[in-house]
């Protein structure tokens, strides 16, 4: 059985100006689980954590943090009373900054942000390059100080889209290892995932979404077995 819920949407629906984009999804999880949301692009995987950090032109139904209702609360109010990190697909590190400068930058949005050492351990890519500007780091560089802001802050619920995209395998499998070191320290972690092997031995449980509803759910367990519908689903 599990836990109560730390976040959990319901009957969430999601608009883009006109465009009714979210259809009653719904999802939960626990504190210190990692559950991926996985779909073709367009699916709506994106538009659920934006809809979730109130980033849409409107949105109904219920999403609860803690137990408390946010489907109202202001969109700029939303990290630092839910604790909560959003690291979106673009990234949004400052690119006029160094490492170390954008770092040093993130607002507060709970307790115990992490320390640069703790950082630099987490990621010692970054303390290698942590002088050098953002418009003079890899792909994979700029990934993992986008991470590392969050981390900054002291959010514990950490949205995290296509974290992997585009990136060297040596860089995902470092991604891969810091996200479950992350889940060991507590962290509770939605992760929006196109590469599905990177996702499957993280993740407690799978949620497929397909035009704005969420069409199966899958147990972490489960995965072995599902493998034909999993495919289908996302046409690997």
């Amino acid at each position: 059985m599990m836990a109560a819920p730390l976040l959990k949407t319901s009957g969430l629906n999601a608009w883009y100006g006109e465009s009714h984009v979210l259809h009653g999804i719904d999802i939960e999880i626990a504190e210190g689980e990692l559950i991926t949301l996985l779909g073709r692009n367009g699916a709506g995987r994106t538009t659920t954590l934006r809809a979730i950090m109130g980033m849409v032109s409107r949105r109904t139904g219920s999403v609860t943090i803690r137990g408390r209702e946010f489907i109202d609360i202001a969109d700029h109010r939303i990290a630092p009373l839910g604790g909560i990190g959003y690291c979106p697909e673009e990234r949004g590190i400052f690119a006029s900054l160094n490492v170390e400068e954008n770092l040093m930058l993130p607002p507060s949005v709970g307790k115990d942000g992490m320390s640069l050492d703790e950082i630099y351990r987490m990621f010692p890519n970054l303390k290698e390059v942590r002088k050098r500007m953002g418009t003079r780091l890899s792909g994979g560089e700029q990934q993992m100080l986008a991470i590392a802001r969050i981390l900054r802050t002291g959010a514990k619920l950490l949205l995290l889209d296509e974290i992997t995209e585009g990136l060297a395998p040596v860089i995902v499998k470092a991604l891969g290892e810091a996200i479950m070191r992350l889940k060991a320290q507590g962290y509770t972690i939605v992760l929006v995932e196109q590469n599905f092997r990177f996702a499957a031995p993280l993740a407690d449980r799978h949620y497929v979404i397909e035009h704005g509803r969420v069409i199966d759910r899958i147990e972490g367990g489960d995965v072995a077995a599902s493998m034909d519908r999993l495919n289908h689903y996302l046409s690997v």
